[in-house]
């Protein structure tokens, strides 16, 4: 769907910020010079005609953004979640796109699952409600199962949800080619590459056995945390464009006054919800990707309930590693270390300065770290850290996208709990307790068995690539019949070397 179409699609967009009113508030939001401000008021008053008029009861920037189509819901949610980028103010608007689009009708949601399910709901639920909750891509009813009356969520997704996105995401890899062409020093931030990572996540969304096995897999990891439940799925009620998954009861956690009246203590609330975060991120690899007050409930018995699995993350065992030691380098104001990490990680090119880095960090953590506990911010020093890396020519690393934005979620969540909340105090002990497992003797032992069993998965082969190496140097392999007498003896030897060498550390230490 690539072509000069999307030009016009771009217009149409700029077109509808202008007649909705929304061009001059998000300008305002953006923090936008003044040259930038009128010049898309500029390009985009000649076009207001062309531009969706929308909901006239809605606030100028929603309107916009649920007059233009769905990617753009998708990125307003986002948004919603980033007071720090566009305002609390703006911010508290956004919220509106979370769960509260209109929906469309439950006559279509059951068209839809007797077509991608081959039953009818009459057959297979008692009960089946009126869309509770709507979004971007879904709605979800509630029901209850005919052969066991267990209360269920049916999400399904919107009629042609799919052609949409797909023509909303190609004008933005055209927006994206054409930014990274006229300003050169934004390549940087690499637009195409987070257009990509966007695209690679809402398609994702959109195939819902894919969240169905990410709920499963997230339920598994988190089957032994304490005050932590997730829901999980019904699979033979669930398909590419319906998932059915256990119902989750429980109050709001942006509701404080009905969270208060049930008798549940915000502050813990506030600090497991961080906490939680922070260990799936580090100890599983795999966290929720979209951790925002509408997709939390708080149980009766005051477990957190997590829910919507179409936004995970998955971070390797390394990132983890590096994440870990940034944030246990900044808690310990060490700014060294953390300097140390950046490049022994190759984010910042290893031409630079590192004691320079060094000391930018410090300028980044000192002031914060001086606040009150209450006013200490995760997101904060995030966005100091951004404008400090940028300096020193680290790229935006796509991977980590989706952590740093859900953990600015999450401590939003967490601080919404507890205004007073010491994030640092709160996370100190996850990431201290991560380190010592992962960064000490038995980690060490655990990486060279690792290593081992690598090893010896490639050990049958390794004869063969280092005869045809040397082929390709020009020299002759050694004799056949030597050779296959004496691999045996070498691997041998050499396994036996690396346990040696692995007990000797691991007693150094």
């Amino acid at each position: 769907m690539r072509g000069p179409h999307n030009i016009v699609r771009l217009v149409r967009t700029l077109a509808t910020l202008e007649r909705t009113g929304a061009i001059g508030v998000v300008m305002e939001s953006f923090g936008a010079p003044p040259r930038l401000r009128v010049l898309a008021r500029v390009l985009g008053w000649p076009f207001a005609w062309l531009g969706e008029r929308g909901d006239p009861a809605l606030p100028p920037a929603t309107r916009a953004l649920t007059a233009l189509g769905p990617a753009y819901i998708k990125f307003g949610q986002i948004l919603s979640t980033r007071p720090d980028i566009v305002g609390d103010e703006m911010a508290l608007q956004l919220k509106y796109l979370q769960d509260k689009l209109p929906p469309f009708s439950t006559h279509e949601a059951r068209a839809a699952i007797r077509e991608e399910l081959g039953v009818d709901t009459d057959n297979v639920f008692s009960d089946f409600s009126e869309p509770v909750a709507a979004a971007s891509i879904a709605q979800v009813h509630r029901a209850r199962l005919a052969d066991s009356g267990e209360e269920v969520a049916v999400k399904v997704l919107r009629p042609g949800i799919e052609r949409a996105f797909r023509r909303d995401i190609d004008a933005f890899y055209l927006a994206a080619s054409v930014i990274e062409a006229l300003a050169p020093a934004t390549r940087r931030l690499r637009p195409m590459d987070v257009v990509a990572h966007f695209d690679s996540v809402v398609m994702g969304e959109l195939d819902l056995r894919l969240e169905s096995s990410a709920a499963s897999e997230f339920a598994a990891n988190t089957e032994q945390d304490e005050g932590f439940r997730v829901p999980r799925p019904v699979w033979h009620l669930s398909g590419k464009r319906v998932m059915t998954l256990g119902w989750a009861e429980g109050l709001s956690l942006a509701d404080n006054a009905a969270i208060d009246t049930a008798g549940h203590d915000r502050r813990v609330l506030g600090a497991r919800v961080l906490q939680l975060f922070l260990n799936h991120a580090l100890r599983d690899g795999f966290f929720h990707g979209d951790m925002h007050q509408g997709n939390l409930k708080v149980a009766a018995d005051g477990a957190i309930i997590a829910y919507d699995f179409g936004i995970m993350g998955r971070i390797d065992d390394y990132t983890r590693r590096v994440y870990a030691e940034i944030l246990m380098g900044f808690m310990q104001r060490n700014y060294r270390r953390v300097a140390e990490v950046h490049f022994e990680a190759g984010y910042v090119p290893a031409d630079r300065d590192i004691d320079e880095f060094a000391r930018a960090l410090r300028a980044v953590g000192e002031p914060i770290f001086g606040m009150d506990a209450s006013r200490i911010s995760m997101a904060r020093l995030l966005a100091y850290l951004f404008e400090v890396t940028e300096r020193f020519g680290m790229q935006t690393r796509t991977e980590l996208i989706l952590l740093q934005r859900t953990m600015v979620v999450v401590e939003g969540v967490a601080r919404g709990l507890d205004p007073h909340i010491n994030i640092w105090q709160v996370a100190q002990p996850v990431v201290e307790g991560y380190i010592r497992r992962n960064l000490g003797p038995a980690a060490l032992a655990r990486d060279l068995a690792r290593t081992a069993r690598i090893l010896s998965r490639f050990g049958p082969r390794l004869p063969g690539m280092v005869e045809a190496a040397l082929i390709r140097q020009g020299q002759p392999p050694a004799p056949p019949t030597r050779h296959r007498r004496t691999a045996p003896a070498v691997w041998m030897a050499a396994g036996a070397g690396l346990m040696a060498a692995g007990i000797w550390i691991c007693t150094q230490l």
